[in-house]
């Protein structure tokens, strides 16, 4: 009897906590309730299980209300039935911690999810399953994939993680973006998503389920947009809400390229354009990008960073001030939840590109949206029989009709400079030379040449890289010898020829009788490499080894997996009068390296050890392994290494890979400017910085991978470089800085108080400069520029302007200095009138201690 009550207990205690997830045509409902919903991207393998509940919190203190996440196929089913879910693959610990939060979660199943990751998700043994063809009506294809989805649901349902069973699952995905790409696959696309709609609405999770850019998504799935707009996005059933699944809030990183910015000016006018238009449903992507860990970048030649110019950083610190802005936006959207709910909005033109979208429940509840699409000019309209100042590509939000709490173009948060500080690059007891440089206790490997394994075999012809090595090592070997008795036709003067090789890419090496005579490299707009070098052949044996490198397998386009990589030929010796063609001939392969075989990045040591030490240490050659201990850097703050003076490879800390690295590879020297107008249509090339420097030379080391002491770093280079001259850096908050005008907006978002029937401003504030530390021990210790008048420049370079007030300097020390925040009002009453008739702003760079 005990038992049956307790039983009869757990099962009433579930059915109370279960939450009711539906929809309709404005919004999701919650247990009947529409809400508003602000979202953010966090790929949990991006990151670690240490920062997980920092990054959440901080994305709930910056107003989300639901993390997003694909689930990455791959990752947790590297071998067919073999899963991994352990350390950063804990999916399941991932969403407690979300819950814990008070958040909700949005799972992406896909199971292909692009994401800049390698191969979109899929694992690269499906390519291997007989009969199977990706992402269409294939029934190998089919069965698999919904064996995978099938293995997360029920691991979800197990832990009660659906928002139904109690859990914090809202939403689910499947599939991700095919209608981009479905035409190439004829009429078996349009079966294929009509069945994946049918097999994961079978699955019972008691939530709804989403496509993205799936304009013909069959009921009940919910089409969604993805986009740096969305604002004209239509559901395809009038009983779908607007939901945007992937607002971009920067663009990725790719060897190779500029570094991309969206202004947050850009980024917030696309979110209050989009609610503005009847939007409900929000996500950024990103709004923590993190990095790519060891060979899980996709592209090709995607970076090991994709820091994706988020809201909170590649290292888990909020970026300002896209966060700070981005909070105020979502504060004054939940302030108008009340009427954004409750209807459809009424339009209304204010004149040319000059829209007004009003909100009015029949409980009384107003809200209103102004808008200037225009990219040049500033206007002032007429709305409600008041005049409002609208600056030229932005958006003012009133939550009462009246009065604007908030406008995307003028930014009220803080702006903070994250400085990279270098701290000493290896162990204390180590010596610095004569020229400055410190001298480490490096040891080190030379990887073979050519063919070293016992697992090497021989095929006829040239074959293609995946196919080969099934992406088990980003390299393969292949490997001819030829005989040479110098009356060869393809020989010019007896020993000299040109070796010509064509690949797919991404990268190729060629050796000559165990030196190298030559590289090519491919790019991310075209990964393929032709190469042409003058070579010596001397007489008798000569041995040709050439060493294709991927950077990163495919992951988006239609076929994307059958995109090859590898030398597939042809492979030619070029002489004047004759050419001889090596491409049928017999090779030799051999997948991966001899020291990835041996697991010298796992710094397996003993008497039998490989690695030297003692002697000239070799630099600036290829395929070298190093090794090296060091200290971590003092404190808490986020560890990166900066690689300057390496070629390409990969890197180990405490045999974890942190990841490829590529300083070499330099971005174009065109296309970058001092300033980024946010104003008009956002594009990835649009605002880059960067031009002519290495796309990536930093490169996160978690803190949770290291130790106060002893760690080790192993490095495999590629190209060759000099691992003497890397360096360890801290990313630390630097000024703190601010700049408001006089016409900004005042800070009314934090000064209101609303609940569903009313809403109502709590006191009377004017524009106002506020600025706050970032870390609970901080106070504002110094003012190193404070300008009332006209200043100009941004954080860091400010300067004063035509006309400055002589007293803002010590008017701000005094309101400031000692105190962890402050704030100080925007006027001439309290800074004196340097020159009247002009709107004037206030621009201070602080420092905190």
């Amino acid at each position: 009897m005990s038992f049956l009550l307790c039983t009869l207990l757990l099962f009433f205690a579930s059915v109370a906590h279960s939450v009711t997830v539906e929809y309709d045509h404005r919004a999701l409902l919650i247990n009947g309730t529409r809400k508003v919903l602000i979202s953010g991207s966090i790929h949990y393998p991006r990151s670690t299980p240490q920062m997980w509940p920092d990054l959440i919190q901080k994305s709930k203190d910056g107003g989300l209300d639901v993390i997003e996440t694909y689930v990455f196929w791959n990752l947790h089913e590297p071998v067919q039935g073999q899963y991994d879910f352990e350390g950063r693959k804990d999916l399941v610990k991932f969403v407690k911690l979300v819950a814990e939060a008070g958040l909700y979660l949005h799972l992406r199943i896909g199971p292909y999810v692009c994401a800049e990751w390698n191969y979109g998700g899929f694992p690269v043994w499906l390519h291997f399953v007989p009969g199977i063809k990706l992402r269409t009506d294939n029934e190998p294809f089919k069965k698999e994939m919904q064996r995978f989805t099938a293995k997360i649901v029920s691991m979800m349902k197990q832990e009660s993680l659906f928002a139904s069973q109690g859990g914090p699952i809202i939403l689910a995905q499947i599939e991700n973006e095919y209608g981009n790409i479905d035409s190439a696959y004829g009429p078996a696309a349009k079966t294929y998503i009509n069945w994946a709609a049918s097999m994961a609405t079978s699955l019972d999770t008691g939530v709804p389920w989403v496509m993205c850019q799936q304009s013909d998504a069959p009921n009940p799935i919910i089409n969604t947009c993805n986009g740096f707009y969305c604002d004209q996005f239509t559901p395809n059933s009038a009983n779908k809400p607007k939901m945007w699944t992937e607002n971009w809030s920067g663009w990725f990183l790719s060897f190779g390229g500029q570094v991309p910015h969206r202004p947050v000016e850009d980024l917030a006018f696309a979110v209050a354009r989009f609610f503005q238009r009847g939007g409900t449903f929000q996500n950024y992507y990103m709004y923590h990008g993190g990095t790519n860990f060891g060979r899980t970048s996709g592209g090709p030649f995607i970076a090991t960073s994709y820091d994706y110019n988020a809201p909170i950083d590649e290292y888990g610190i909020v970026r300002q001030p896209k966060w700070g802005h981005l909070r105020d936006l979502h504060k004054s959207i939940k302030l108008c939840e009340g009427a954004l709910i409750a209807t459809d909005p009424t339009f209304t033109s204010l004149g040319s590109n000059l829209e007004a979208h009003v909100y009015k429940s029949q409980s009384g509840a107003c809200a209103a949206f102004l808008a200037n699409i225009n990219t040049q000019s500033d206007t002032t309209v007429k709305f409600n029989g008041n005049s409002y100042h609208l600056p030229a590509w932005s958006v003012s939000i009133l939550p009462d009709c009246k009065t604007v709490v908030f406008n995307s173009a003028k930014i009220n948060s803080q702006t903070t400079a994250l400085d990279m500080i270098y701290t000493q690059k290896q162990a204390p007891e180590q010596s610095v030379n004569s020229t400055g440089t410190l001298q480490s206790d490096w040891s080190w490997v030379s990887e073979p040449v050519g063919i070293s394994k016992t697992d090497a075999f021989n095929k006829l012809g040239l074959s293609e890289q995946i196919n080969t090595t099934a992406d088990a090592s980003d390299y393969l070997w292949y490997s001819v010898s030829i005989e040479i008795h110098g009356d060869e036709p393809f020989l010019i003067n007896g020993s000299q020829t040109v070796l010509h090789v064509e690949s797919l890419g991404h990268v190729l090496h060629a050796f000559i009788n165990q030196k190298l005579a030559g590289s090519g490299i491919g790019n991310a707009g075209n990964p393929k490499v032709t190469m042409e070098k003058p070579i010596v052949l001397g007489p008798g044996k000569n041995t040709i080894d050439l060493l294709s490198a991927t950077v990163g397998l495919q992951n988006y386009g239609a076929f994307f997996d059958l995109t090859g990589a590898g030398i597939t030929g042809p492979v030619k010796l070029k002489g004047n009068n004759a050419t001889l063609d090596l491409s049928s001939t017999t090779w030799t392969y051999q997948i991966g390296l001899s020291g990835e075989a041996s697991g010298l990045y796992r710094n397996s040591g003993g008497v039998s050890s490989p690695w030297v030490s003692g002697s000239t240490l070799p630099t600036k050659q290829p395929l070298i392994w190093y090794k090296t201990n060091f200290d971590a850097p003092d404190g808490n703050d986020p560890v990166a290494i900066d690689f300057t003076g390496m070629g390409k490879g990969e890197a180990w800390v405490n045999g974890q890979s942190i990841g490829r690295y590529w300083p070499t590879n330099i971005a174009p020297s065109d296309g970058c400017t001092t300033t980024c107008n946010y104003r008009g249509g956002y594009s990835s090339s649009k605002c880059v910085s960067g031009c002519g420097k290495p796309s990536q030379n930093l490169y996160h080391v978690p803190r949770s991978w290291i130790q106060a002491r002893s760690n080790t770093l192993v490095l495999f280079e590629e190209m060759g470089g000099d691992p003497t001259r890397i360096s360890f850096a801290t990313r630390q908050m630097g000024s703190l800085c601010a700049h408001i005008s006089e016409s900004h907006p005042p800070p009314l978002v934090d000064s209101w108080s609303s609940d569903k029937q009313t809403l109502k401003r709590v006191g009377s504030v004017g524009s106002v400069l506020r600025l706050e530390c970032s870390y609970p021990d901080q106070l504002i210790s110094s003012i190193k520029f404070a300008s009332f008048g006209t200043p100009q420049g941004v954080c860091g370079s400010f300067s004063h302007g035509r006309c400055s007030s002589p007293a803002a300097l010590s008017i701000v020390q005094q309101a400031c200095i000692g105190l962890k925040s402050c704030s100080v009002g925007i006027s001439a009453k309290v800074f004196g009138d340097p020159c009247s008739g002009v709107i004037k702003s206030l621009a201070v760079e602080a420092v905190c201690a």
